[in-house]
C-alpha cells in the first residue's frame, strides 16, 4: 500500500483538496462562456474542479495526471489551423460558440431511401427530435443508460468542430458527467499496422496519463473515448475476423481494439462517442449503439444571424493592431446589418448557410473584401476557396474500403467539376435531375463505381448542391455557393479532365511507352481498355513508327487550357457589368432595392470568376494545397499554361478594356501570383482607366501589388468617382509616383489626403505633369498643404482645384507659394466662392510667374467691376489667359466648350439653384457681347453657345439634368 493510504482517508481527503485549490490557482483564469444552442442561450455553469472520487484515486499522482492531461488537450485544442489564425484570434472555441443543431435519429431512418431533397424536407427534418449535446449519454427512451453514441453528418455540418468544442468544455470543467476523456483520431489508427494495446494506444499519444492507465478497469472511474472519422477505419464486427479480446494489455491491430470497445468486451463501463459521415454508420452494429445523432448544420437562420454578429463583431476583426475605432465598428455592424437582411429574404444564401462551414466561408469572404489593410493582401479569393476544401476534406478519400482510393477532391472535381464546367459554358446556374445523371452516371460502369457515387451522394453532394429556392424551380439543384460552380469548373479545366478521347489516350500511351519500350503485351493492355480490338493493329502500327505521336496531345491539351482562360476572361458579352469583387459583395450581402419579380425573366448569368479562378489555381502556394487534397498540378504544366497564353493575354489587353473589366484583369493578374507573367503584361500597359470603379482598399492593394511588379512610368491614370481617401492613397502610393496624368477628381479626399498629396508631390521621384482634384472637399485647410507641395514641386505642369470648397483663404495661400513655382502652366480655382480681392492678387501674381499661361476663375463670386478689372489685367500681358466667362471682349471664349462641359458634367452634384444663376448670368453676357459686334460670323458662333446654354437651363429647370 502506497504510504499516503497509511495516513487515514481523512488526511488523504484534506491532502486532495488541497492540492485541488493549489491546480485550479495555478491554472489560467477561465473566461465566462454563453453556449447558444439552437437559437437559445443557455448559461452553462462556472467551470469548478472535478470531484475525483476518493475511492478511484490510488495516490494523488493520479489525480495530478489527470488535470495535466486537461491542461495539454486545452492547449492543443484550442489551436487555430493558419486558415482562421490569419484573421487574427477572434472566434476561438474556448470563448463564445454556436452549436449547430442535432437531432436523434435512427439506423432505420438512415438506410431508408432519403426524401425527395428540397428545402422544406430538409428543415423539416433537422427540426424533429432535437437534443442537447449535454443530453447526448443520458437514458434512451427504455430507460437503458446509453454507452455507445454515433453522431453522424454530411461534409461540413459541423462534427468535427462540436467534438473539439466537446473538449474544451472537459478541459474547462464543464462536462463533470466525465472524470476522463480520451480522444482518438480514426485517421492516425487507420496508419497503425502493428499491433497494440489500448493501454499503449492512450500512454503513446497522451504520455502523462501513465499514471491513470492502471486504474482505466475501475468501475467507478468515469470514462469517455472520442473516436473522430470512424469512416477513415475498415471496421470487422466478425468473430471470425476479429477476436474478442478484453484485456486492454493485449496487443491487437488498433482497428480490433476499437471494434471491442463498441463491443463492450473491453473495458465495457466506459462510454464512448464516434463521428462518421452518413456512408460509414451501417458499419457499427445496431446492437453495439445506444443512440444515433445526425449533425444537422444551421438550419434555423437565427443560428446563422448569431454566427454572423459574434464572427464579424469581434474586437480584432478588422486586423487592426489597436483597438477598433468607431469608424471600423460601424462598419463591422453595417456589414452584419446588411447580411441579416440578406438572410432574412430567405434566398439561397440562407439556403447555404445551412452548412456551418459556408457560414465561415461568408465570413471569411467579407473579411477579405472589407478588412484587407496590407499591402498586397496576404491572401487570393483563389487561396480563400482553397482553404476552405483543405479545411473541410483534408486529403480524405472518398471511400476506405474502395481499392482505387481516390481522393474526395479528385472524385468531386471529376464529376461535380463537369457539371459546374457545362453550366458555365451553357451560361446556367440550374441543374435537373436529368443533368446530374448525365454528369455523374454517364460513365458507371462497374460496381466499384456505382459504390463510390453511392458513398458521393450520401455523405457530399449536399455539400456543394442544394435545391433551389426560386418559385418554380424547386426541383432544381444549384451550387451552394455561386462561385463554387465557377471555382470547381476552373479546378476541372485546370486538372486537365477536360480531355478528347485522343488525349487521354495519347498521355497513357505515351507513359507506357516511355517506361516498356515496345512491350506488346503490357501496350496493349492499356489500350484494350480504351479502344475497340479492331482498332488496336493501327494503333499497335503507329506506335512502333511514331513513339513520340501521342506524346504531343498533353502540350495541346495545355493550350487548351490557355486557350480557355484567355477566352474567358476577354468574353465581350460580359462587358460593362460590375466587377467580379463587386459581384460577390452583391451576392453575400444582397442588392439594396426592390427585389425582382418572380415572374421577371432574370439577366444572363455572368461567369467573370471563371477565368479568375483558372489562373490562381496555378499559383504556387494554391497548388501545394491541391496537392495534399489528391489533386496535384505539374510546375512543367503551369510553365506552358502561362506561355501559351502569355501573347493572349497581353495582346487582348491592349485593346482598351472598360473601367470594371480592367479591374477584373488586374484582380486575374493577382490572382496568378505570378510576377515574371505579371510584369511582361502590365508593361504595355500605358493608360489606366478605373474611373467609377469602388476602389476599395482591396481594390487599391490588388492595383498596388500588381502594379508593383514593374517600375515604369505610367502616362494616365483616371481615378474619378472611385470613392478614394486618405487610406487609399496611402495604398497607392507607390503607384501615384510614377503616373504623369493622375485623375483624382470626385472622390472623398480632404484635408488629410492633401497631407498625401503633398509628400506625393514633395517626393524626389514623383512624376505627376496633370493632377486633377476637381469635386473634392480639400477645404482651406487642405489648400495649405497643396501650396507647400506646389512650392517644392519641380514636375507639375496643371493642377486643377475646381469646386474644392477653398474660398478666398485657399486661393490666397496658394498665392502666396505660387512665387517658388517655376513650372506650372495650367491653374483652375473655379467655382471656388472666390470674390474680387483674391481673384485679382491671383492674376497680378499669375502675371509675374515665369510658365504659367492660363487660370480658371470662372463660377465664382467675381464682380462685374472684378470681371472687367481682370480682363484689363489680361490685356497688359501678351500670353496669360483669364478663364472667367463665355467671352473675351467682342468674341467667343475658346474655352466655351470646356466650361459647359465640364458644367454638365458636375450636375449632378453640383448646387443646381447655383448653377442657374451662374448661366443666367453667362447667358447675359452672351446676349450683350451680340449686340454689341457686328460681324455676322461672330453673331453666328454668339448665337450657338447662346442656344447651348439656354437648353441647358430647360433642362435643369425640367429636372432631366
Amino acid at each position: 500500500m502506497h504510504p499516503d493510504f497509511a495516513l487515514g482517508s481523512s488526511f488523504l481527503l484534506q491532502r486532495l483538496l488541497q492540492m485541488d485549490r493549489t491546480l485550479c490557482s495555478l491554472s489560467s483564469p477561465l473566461r465566462s462562456f454563453a453556449r447558444h444552442q439552437g437559437g437559445y442561450p443557455v448559461t452553462s455553469p462556472q467551470p469548478v474542479s472535478p470531484q475525483l472520487s476518493q475511492k478511484m484515486l490510488k495516490n494523488v499522482a493520479t489525480a495530478e495526471a489527470i488535470q495535466k492531461h486537461r491542461k495539454a488537450l486545452g492547449d492543443w485544442f484550442s489551436q487555430q489551423p493558419n486558415e482562421e489564425r490569419q484573421f487574427g484570434p477572434s472566434f476561438s472555441l474556448d470563448t463564445i460558440h454556436v452549436d449547430p443543431v442535432i437531432r436523434e435519429s435512427s439506423l432505420e431512418e438512415i438506410l431508408k431511401p432519403p426524401p425527395e431533397l428540397t428545402i422544406q424536407n430538409q428543415l423539416q427534418a433537422s427540426r424533429s427530435h432535437t437534443i442537447g449535446l449535454q443530453n447526448l449519454f443520458d437514458v434512451d427512451a427504455c430507460g437503458r443508460q446509453v454507452k455507445n453514441v454515433v453522431l453522424y453528418g454530411t461534409v461540413g455540418t459541423g462534427k468535427s468542430t462540436l467534438i473539439k468544442k466537446m473538449v474544451m468544455d472537459w478541459c474547462h470543467g464543464r462536462l463533470p458527467r466525465f472524470e476522463l476523456l480520451v480522444p482518438f483520431s480514426c485517421e492516425d489508427l487507420s496508419q497503425s499496422t502493428a499491433p497494440i494495446s489500448l493501454r499503449r494506444m492512450i500512454t503513446k499519444k497522451y504520455l502523462h496519463l501513465r499514471e491513470v492507465v492502471p486504474v482505466l478497469g475501475s468501475a467507478n472511474l468515469k470514462v469517455l473515448f472520442v473516436l473522430n472519422g470512424l469512416d477513415r477505419l475498415n471496421l470487422d464486427f466478425h468473430l471470425a475476423h476479429t477476436e474478442l479480446c478484453c484485456d486492454p494489455n493485449e496487443p491487437i491491430l488498433a482497428s480490433a481494439v476499437v471494434v471491442n470497445l463498441l463491443r463492450k468486451y473491453m473495458m465495457p463501463e466506459a462510454s464512448i462517442i464516434v463521428t462518421t459521415r452518413p456512408s460509414a454508420v451501417r458499419r457499427i452494429p445496431s446492437k453495439f449503439v445506444g443512440r444515433y445523432v445526425e449533425v444537422c448544420g444551421f438550419s434555423d437562420t437565427s443560428l446563422q444571424k448569431l454566427y454572423f454578429q459574434m464572427r464579424l463583431s469581434q474586437p480584432d476583426c478588422s486586423g487592426a493592431s489597436g483597438p477598433a475605432t468607431a469608424e471600423e465598428t460601424s462598419e463591422r455592424d453595417n456589414l452584419v446589418e446588411m447580411l441579416s437582411r440578406n438572410l432574412e429574404r430567405h434566398n439561397q444564401i440562407a439556403a447555404a448557410c445551412f452548412l456551418p462551414s459556408y457560414c465561415w466561408l461568408v465570413c471569411t469572404t467579407l473579411h477579405f473584401l472589407y478588412f484587407t489593410k496590407s499591402v498586397p493582401p496576404a491572401q487570393t479569393l483563389t487561396g480563400i476557396y482553397t482553404s476552405f476544401l483543405r479545411l473541410n476534406f483534408s486529403g480524405e478519400v472518398l471511400d476506405s474500403t474502395d481499392p482505387s482510393n481516390i481522393s474526395m477532391m479528385k472524385y468531386v472535381a471529376k464529376t461535380v467539376g463537369k457539371l459546374a464546367y457545362n453550366g458555365v459554358m451553357s451560361r446556367k446556374t440550374s441543374f435537373s435531375e436529368e443533368d446530374l445523371r448525365r454528369c455523374f452516371e454517364m460513365e458507371m460502369k462497374t460496381e466499384n463505381e456505382l459504390n463510390l457515387l453511392n458513398v458521393f451522394r450520401s455523405d457530399v453532394f449536399r455539400f456543394f448542391l442544394t435545391p433551389c429556392v426560386q418559385p418554380g424551380k424547386e426541383h432544381t439543384f444549384v451550387f451552394t455557393i455561386p462561385a463554387m460552380q465557377e471555382y470547381l469548373a476552373a479546378l476541372y479545366v485546370v486538372l486537365g479532365e477536360k480531355k478528347t478521347l485522343a488525349q487521354r489516350l495519347g498521355k497513357e500511351v505515351s507513359e507506357v511507352i516511355g517506361k516498356v519500350s515496345e512491350d506488346v503485351a503490357v501496350v496493349l493492355s492499356i489500350v484494350s481498355k480504351i479502344l475497340p480490338l479492331r482498332v488496336l493493329p493501327v494503333l499497335f502500327n503507329l506506335l512502333k513508327m511514331f513513339p513520340r505521336y501521342f506524346s504531343r496531345f498533353g502540350s495541346k491539351d495545355r493550350d487548351t487550357i490557355a486557350r480557355t482562360m484567355a477566352v474567358e476572361m476577354f468574353k465581350e458579352e460580359d462587358y460593362f457589368n460590375d466587377d467580379v469583387l463587386d459581384q460577390i459583395n452583391s451576392s453575400i450581402l444582397g442588392v439594396e432595392g426592390p427585389m425582382r419579380h418572380p415572374d421577371e425573366v432574370s439577366e444572363d448569368e455572368v461567369f467573370e470568376l471563371f477565368p479568375i479562378f483558372m489562373g490562381g489555381l496555378l499559383s504556387r502556394r494554391n497548388r501545394v494545397i491541391l496537392d495534399q487534397l489528391g489533386c496535384p498540378i505539374k510546375n512543367l504544366t503551369v510553365f506552358e499554361i502561362a506561355k501559351a497564353m502569355k501573347k493572349t493575354v497581353i495582346r487582348n489587353s491592349k485593346k482598351g478594356l472598360p473601367p470594371s473589366e480592367l479591374m477584373d484583369y488586374l484582380f486575374f493578374l493577382h490572382e496568378f501570383q505570378n510576377e515574371r507573367f505579371t510584369a511582361e503584361a502590365i508593361q504595355s500597359l500605358r493608360t489606366i482607366n478605373l474611373s467609377s470603379v469602388k476602389m476599395t482598399p482591396l481594390k487599391c492593394s490588388v492595383l498596388a501589388s500588381v502594379m508593383g511588379t514593374t517600375s515604369h512610368e505610367v502616362e494616365e491614370l483616371n481615378l474619378a468617382s472611385c470613392h478614394l481617401d486618405v487610406n487609399s492613397l496611402r495604398i497607392l502610393f507607390p503607384v501615384l509616383l510614377r503616373c504623369k496624368n493622375l485623375h483624382l477628381q470626385l472622390n472623398s479626399l480632404g484635408p488629410e489626403a492633401c497631407r498625401e498629396i503633398r509628400d506625393l508631390l514633395l517626393h524626389d521621384k514623383c512624376v505627376v505633369s496633370n493632377l486633377r482634384l476637381a469635386d473634392n472637399p480639400l477645404t482651406e485647410q487642405g489648400a495649405s498643404y497643396l501650396a507647400e507641395a506646389v512650392a517644392g514641386n519641380s514636375s507639375l505642369r496643371h493642377l486643377s482645384l475646381l469646386h474644392t470648397s477653398l474660398g478666398n483663404q485657399g486661393v490666397e495661400v496658394i498665392t502666396q507659394h505660387l512665387a517658388q513655382n517655376k513650372h506650372l502652366e495650367d491653374l483652375d480655382v473655379a467655382y471656388n466662392s472666390v470674390t474680387d480681392a483674391a481673384a485679382l492678387a491671383l492674376v497680378e501674381e499669375a502675371k509675374k510667374h515665369p510658365t504659367l499661361n492660363k487660370v480658371h476663375l470662372y463660377f465664382n463670386d467675381i464682380s462685374e467691376e472684378g470681371k472687367q478689372a481682370l480682363h484689363e489685367m489680361r490685356k497688359d500681358r501678351d500670353g496669360i489667359k483669364v478663364l472667367i466667362f463665355l467671352t473675351m471682349g467682342a468674341d467667343v471664349s475658346d474655352y466655351w466648350a470646356i466650361i459647359l462641359n465640364v458644367v454638365q458634367k458636375n450636375l449632378p452634384i453640383w448646387d443646381r439653384d447655383r448653377v442657374q444663376q451662374h448661366l443666367g448670368l453667362l447667358l447675359e453676357d452672351l446676349e450683350c457681347s451680340r449686340r454689341q459686334t457686328v460681324n455676322p460670323w461672330k453673331k453666328a458662333k454668339f448665337m450657338r453657345v447662346e442656344n447651348e446654354v439656354k437648353r441647358m437651363l430647360g433642362n435643369i429647370q425640367q429636372g432631366s439634368l
